[in-house]
């Protein structure tokens, strides 16, 4: 049986009950990553004690747009789960958030399963939930629409769209993302590592540092919400 597992956005309390039961039975570990030193493992390490007793299986998931290589590493990282499943070990993939928003997991799930494997979702905190409780603002009221867009993609369309818009994966972007944001106008929040000891919130968009890390969300508001 093979498991996506949602670890939260980097509180370990943030981990699901769940989450904590299927690692701690799950026979290997499987990281999105070259060494254990990676965000997914240190999340979790804080949840399950004995995660260090654990098999695991590190499956290099680089940060590219190309389609080719990124079919090459699903691919071959599915074969390498498949293995351990013909085995009849119990696989437990780590990934950030919620297992079902923007997850590398997403491509290894279903090639698993076209293998006629078993394979589960188990959901995570998203990490833009978890930054609007930061932040102690709600993400959507009343008719509020909820728009999640990729930044690197690009901006400027979306934030004319209606209610709020949450911006992730911002990375390399994150400058001509605050210059979008300055032109719109709008209310702008941002938490980069939220939940983790390097935790930083940012109000407006002019506060935003253009070399924040990867691991920030921006929050967007209609003008009218403050």
């Amino acid at each position: 049986m093979l498991y996506g597992v949602g670890v939260g956005p980097g509180d370990p309390e943030l981990m699901t009950l769940k989450a904590v039961r299927v690692i701690r039975e799950a026979d290997v570990v499987a990281l999105p990553a070259r060494t254990k030193e990676c965000v997914a493992y240190r999340i979790a390490r804080g949840a399950v004690e004995e995660l260090d007793e654990k098999e695991f299986l590190f499956l290099h998931m680089p940060m590219t747009k190309d389609e080719k290589i990124l079919r090459e590493c699903h691919d071959r990282g599915a074969g390498e789960i498949t293995t351990l499943l013909e085995t009849g070990k119990t696989v437990a993939f780590l990934t950030l958030g919620d297992v079902t928003v923007y997850s590398t997991y997403l491509y290894l799930h279903r090639r698993v399963l076209a293998a006629g494997f078993r394979a589960e979702l188990v959901s995570g905190i998203p990490s833009f939930c978890a930054a609007a409780a930061r932040l102690g603002i709600g993400l959507v009221e009343t008719k509020e629409e909820l728009h999640v867009i990729p930044a690197t993609y690009g901006t400027r369309e979306a934030l004319s769209l209606p209610g709020t818009k949450v911006l992730m994966k911002s990375g390399k972007a994150m400058g001509q993302v605050k210059r979008d944001l300055l032109e719109a106008g709008c209310p702008v929040y941002m938490v980069e590592n939220c939940g983790m000891e390097n935790e930083r919130v940012f109000h407006s968009a002019e506060e935003i540092d253009e070399e924040a890390g990867y691991y920030s969300l921006l929050i967007v508001k209609e003008a009218d919400h403050g």
